[in-house]
């Protein structure tokens, strides 16, 4: 799967988004609602990364619907990704605030794995 040039520059602005949301959400506890707008960022970088963001999208919701584990490591976590975040969005209450985000850490540093993987990939 080779990028042009505006997808891969979409995935790097989002990605590039979320890493800083969530250094606002560190650094003052009042910005943590920016937690999930940061997750939505790095899962939309991921699939700007993959191609087409709303057929990746559709894959996945496509892929959670059907409850069998995917075989494919980036879409099991493309599913993994889409899972946490809703249940992220519903109970921060419930986890903390440190537990949210070191969460958020691992799925921004993954996706930021995944985006830097495939847009480093020459056309």
């Amino acid at each position: 799967m080779l990028l042009d040039e505006y997808q891969k520059g979409w995935a790097l602005r989002c990605l590039r988004e979320a890493i800083d949301e969530v250094k606002m959400a560190k650094r003052d506890s009042r910005a943590l609602g920016l937690i999930v707008d940061a997750l939505r960022k790095a899962q939309a970088a991921v699939y700007y990364s993959l191609g087409e963001p709303s057929l990746i999208e559709r894959i996945v919701e496509e892929t959670t619907e059907g409850g069998l584990p995917p075989k494919n490591p980036i879409l099991r976590f493309l599913v993994y990704m889409e899972e946490t975040i809703k249940r992220l969005e519903h109970m921060r209450e419930v986890y903390g605030d440190a537990a949210v985000i070191d969460e958020t850490d691992r799925i921004i540093s993954m996706a930021s794995k995944i985006v830097s993987l495939l847009t480093s990939i020459e056309n």
